[in-house]
C-alpha cells in the first residue's frame, strides 16, 4: 500500500503516527485481495485553533473505487480513530457489494407449528 500522511498545524506527530500505523495494519488485513501497488492511502491531519479541535480526512484509492472518511475530535488520536473506523465500515460494505452478497442472502422462512 502506498501511503502519504500530511500534517497541517499539528505539533505532536509521534502518538498520531503510532495510531495511524495500528489502523493501517488493520486495513492491510482487509485489503489482501488487492495488489499492494494499486492501493493508495492519503491522509491529512489539521488543527483548527479557533475551535480547539483536530480533524483527520483520509482517502483510500482502490482499483474498484475510492473511499473517503473524515473524523473530528478534541485531539488528533481520537479523530484518527473515528476516521479509520468509518473508512473500515465503508470498505467492508464496498467489498460485500463487489462479492454480490445481497444476491446470496437467504430468505427467511417462517414455519408454522402443526395443529394437533
Amino acid at each position: 500500500m502506498k501511503m502519504s500522511i500530511s500534517y497541517k498545524h499539528v505539533h505532536a506527530h509521534q502518538p498520531v503516527e503510532a495510531e495511524v500505523a495500528h489502523h493501517v495494519a488493520k486495513l492491510n488485513r482487509l485489503l489482501k485481495s488487492y495488489e499492494p501497488d494499486l492501493v493508495q492511502l492519503h491522509g491529512t491531519f489539521t488543527e483548527n485553533p479557533h475551535k480547539e479541535e483536530h480533524s483527520f480526512s483520509v482517502n483510500l484509492a482502490l482499483p474498484t473505487g475510492s473511499l473517503h472518511a473524515t473524523g473530528t475530535a478534541e485531539n488528533a488520536r481520537s479523530s484518527c480513530k473515528q476516521a479509520f473506523s468509518e473508512l473500515e465500515g465503508q470498505l467492508k460494505k464496498h467489498q460485500s457489494i463487489l462479492r454480490k452478497d445481497y444476491q446470496w442472502k437467504r430468505k427467511r422462512v417462517l414455519v408454522k407449528p402443526a395443529a394437533d
